[in-house]
């Protein structure tokens, strides 16, 4: 069997890393973030003092 070109290597390299960006990003813009819509919104009361 003889070897594959290189451009056909780099066809598959972009084709590959394509799928795993379109994969990602559908990942991340189809999960909906449920908690804070079902909390009201609380405004900060307490000051940050930190300790170093």
């Amino acid at each position: 069997m003889p070897q594959m070109m290189p451009l056909n290597w780099l066809m598959l390299f972009l084709f590959f890393s394509t799928l795993l960006i379109m994969f990602n990003v559908m990942n991340f813009y189809s999960s909906f973030n449920k908690t804070s819509s079902l909390i009201p919104s609380k405004k900060m009361t307490t000051t940050l003092i930190w300790k170093w």
